[in-house]
């Protein structure tokens, strides 16, 4: 740094405007790093915490170096001075609402599209539209465009032709085109597969036959809800390509058909992936975001909310639902951009109308009467029912996932597997005319109040003296979807797990009110609803507010608080774990839980030396460098070739000078320096690592880490814990007791690895 500035004090700026720390790099390499960083990664060159490349794939991100780099790029920008620049910082401070509106506006319009596709492939099913085969039964029958408000439909619609009215053909004909929706759905997914990357030694890639030959688990990037691996990517993590337009298009193409077979599952989880593909895709046109791994990641919590907000017309509950379930990092400002960013959803989805009613509130219901203070212990019964279901689904999911899943024909042919799930599904769902509608319609039926409704067919079925057969389809309808649902999660479709929750709770809650004869049964399966997916997924807050969203009765927020609350702690008696956790534990995902690691690690008692690398790896990881800072090229390239064989990308070399920590280079920094900038050294070539690099010098001096975070090895391992938790870091350096020596280096995914051993 030049002599010309000023002492260091408190008040001193990060790094003087208008200094290039990148000025040292000859023509060549500096123009090569110029493609590879951004200008404010080079600009952070000579501050000690060194510059990052864009995280490599399958890696965690460094939270305190973005938000360092966020900082320094906010005072480049709001620091000049001119009316222009004025203007460009104005702008710069409102790109977050911004981006926030413009994600609103465009999940609104993917949900719309997939719901208004999804009811008219669904009624396929019994059969189809002469004047218009592209519309579904509503629409045909009032003759309304999807834009306007339909009218109420009832069983008899002449507008409507129906494939047959004989039982075993029409049943026959069902079966047919929910096998062909599930093949083509899961098909469709089969498009997005990918193997993640991996690395591996000189010697190992050329057993394989080059790097090629490498590669790491197979993912399919649109199948399932998604709902575990955005919070594995907002907890930090980098799972590439799983944002991209084409996983948006496949998982919006794949849930129309996947929810039109009528499966237990519902396109919910899914709109929440679909609305973070669409906040990173916007992300991407700002380079605020674009560049910064932090930034990003407030945006997509953001994106989040409108997820869930399309989903059921529940803004405030699609807020909670990020705040509460998905998001680890979550500032008062990504609340409010949050809250715009739902708001937004909602506001548009409304105009356009998918339902046709011209509101929000999906099971709008009015019962006109209220609950008296003995109808308490029925509420903590559904919870108690709710919490039972929870436990056992998420048991029996990941046994299912660990045993059915791994049979060799299953797990090389998914397709094959979901054309058994559909088959089972519609020859046990068909036969009971309640489970024969899609999941949202069994949700409206299963709520309704009789007393001012006649014309359903539950009505009709509890207005007879012997409900005998009627109470067995509840029966029945309850079973089959615990174990429909259990095969169901994990198949390889776009799929979520919250309307089969929500339709298990409802018919187990219309049940009991067969029995309640003082309110409206419907009152019963609405509670039981909430129950039954507090127990699948142990949301609590967000849960009780997006009922109220969902059907209007904001009377009823106190029997959901009793349900949910008990559900919640008669699951988590049985299972700890909610389905996306065990769905993260599944699909290997590396996730840091704060709240269950701290438990975990109470109950161990351990110290952080437990965290230490073996022997060998240390001695593979540790530079012991010269006074001079210099190391000879060929030393680096077989520490790199070590780095590489161990196939952790999130691994890097820690240097020292006399056994003192001095810096850390992470493995993506090295290679990118040894084979990009340094592809014109000499393997004697001796790189500058610390220090000040002359004109010409090989250097890597910029990518050091010169002040990584240290912890003493005697410390709880809670300690190690928090700071991974609530800091954010890639890595934490372990220094010995008294001396200050270093003796190890802990990275994130070790730290969850021993984790997932003690939770075994």
């Amino acid at each position: 740094m030049s002599t010309d500035v000023e002492r260091a004090t408190e008040h001193s700026q990060l790094l003087p405007y208008g200094y290039n720390g990148a000025n040292r790099q000859n023509g060549d390499s500096q123009s090569i790093l110029s493609s590879h960083v951004s200008k404010a990664e080079q600009l952070l060159s000579a501050l000690p915490i060194g510059e990052r490349l864009p995280y490599n794939d399958y890696s965690t991100i460094d939270w305190l170096h973005d938000l360092v780099k966020d900082s320094f790029r906010f005072r480049t920008i709001h620091s000049k001075p001119g009316i222009r620049n004025s203007i460009y910082a104005a702008f710069d401070s409102c790109q977050g609402w911004i981006a926030a509106a413009i994600i609103g506006v465009l999940t609104a319009c993917v949900a719309f599209m997939v719901d208004v596709a999804e009811a008219t492939v669904s009624d396929w099913k019994t059969g189809y539209c002469p004047s218009n085969v592209f519309s579904n039964r509503d629409i045909c029958c009032t003759n309304k465009s999807p834009l306007g408000i339909t009218e109420k439909v009832g069983e008899d619609c002449k507008a409507w032709h129906t494939w047959s009215y004989d039982f075993p053909k029409a049943f026959a004909i069902y079966v047919g085109f929910a096998l062909a929706f599930g093949v083509i759905s899961s098909s469709a997914t089969m498009l997005t597969k990918s193997s993640l990357p991996a690395i591996a030694s000189k010697q190992d890639s050329a057993g394989e036959g080059g790097e090629q030959g490498v590669s790491g688990k197979t993912m399919y990037l649109a199948a399932g809800s998604g709902i575990p691996e955005i919070k594995t990517i907002l907890s930090g993590f980098v799972i590439p390509n799983f944002l991209d337009f084409k996983v948006l298009a496949v998982k919006a193409f794949g849930a129309v058909f996947a929810v039109a077979t009528g499966m237990c599952l519902g396109k919910e989880g899914p709109f929440v992936h679909i609305s973070t593909c669409v906040a990173y895709l916007v992300g991407m046109r700002f380079p605020k975001y674009r560049e910064n791994g932090r930034k990003m990641r407030e945006l997509l919590s953001a994106g989040c909310s409108a997820g869930l907000s399309v989903a059921f017309g529940a803004p405030i509950g699609g807020v909670l639902f990020s705040y509460e379930e998905i998001s680890t990092y979550f500032p008062r400002k990504v609340l409010w951009r949050a809250f715009l960013c739902s708001l937004t959803a909602a506001m548009v989805l409304r105009a356009l109308n998918p339902t046709g009613t011209g509101k929000l509130v999906l099971f709008e219901t009015k019962y006109g009467t209220s609950y008296q203070p003995i109808h308490y212990l029925i509420f903590v019964v559904l919870g108690i029912a709710g919490g039972l279901f929870g436990g056992v689904f998420c048991k029996a999911n990941f046994l299912w996932s660990k045993s059915f899943r791994q049979i060799s024909v299953i797990k090389q042919y998914p397709v094959f597997e979901v054309f058994l799930v559909v088959l089972a599904t519609a020859l046990l769902q068909y036969p009971n005319p309640i489970t024969r509608e899609p999941g949202d319609v069994i949700i409206k039926n299963l709520l309704m109040d009789c007393r001012t409704s006649k014309d359903s067919w539950v009505c009709h079925q509890e207005e007879e003296e012997d409900r005998s057969r009627y109470v067995g389809w509840l029966i029945y309808g309850t079973t089959v979807k615990l174990v429909l649902t259990t095969i169901t999660f994990g198949c390889k479709v776009p799929s979520g797990v919250i309307i089969p929750a929500l339709d298990a709770g409802a018919f187990f809650g219309r049940l009991i009110g067969q029995w309640i004869t003082t309110i409206s049964p419907g009152i019963f399966a609405m509670v039981g609803a909430a129950a039954f997916l507090a127990g699948v997924s142990r949301m609590t807050i967000s849960l009780c507010v997006v009922m109220f969203e969902l059907t209007g009765e904001l009377e009823y927020i106190v029997p959901h608080m009793i349900a949910i609350l008990v559900a919640k702690w008669v699951a988590d008696a049985l299972e700890r774990e909610g389905v996306y956790d065990l769905a993260q534990t599944v699909l290997g995902h590396p996730f840091l839980d704060l709240d269950h690691s701290l438990s975990i690690a109470r109950e161990e008692s351990a110290l952080v030396e437990v965290l230490i690398p073996p022997r060998q790896t240390m001695e593979e990881i540790t530079v012991d460098l010269p006074k001079d800072g210099l190391l000879s090229r060929y030393v680096l390239d077989m520490k790199l070739d070590q780095l590489k064989r161990r196939g952790i990308m999130d691994a890097g070399l820690v240097l020292v000078q006399n056994g003192m920590l001095q810096g850390y280079l992470a493995e993506g920094e090295l290679d990118f320096g040894l084979a990009t900038l340094g592809r014109d050294w000499e393997g004697t070539a001796r790189i500058r690592l610390l220090g000040n690099a002359g004109d010409g010098e090989p250097d890597l001096s910029m990518f050091v880490d010169r002040t990584p975070l240290t912890i003493c090895a005697s410390a709880p391992v809670e300690y190690a814990v928090e700071m991974f938790g609530k800091l954010g870091l890639r890595y934490l350096c372990v220094v010995e007791e008294g001396s200050s020596m270093l003796v190890g280096v802990i990275i994130k995914k070790r730290l969850v690895a021993w984790l997932e051993g003690m939770k075994r």
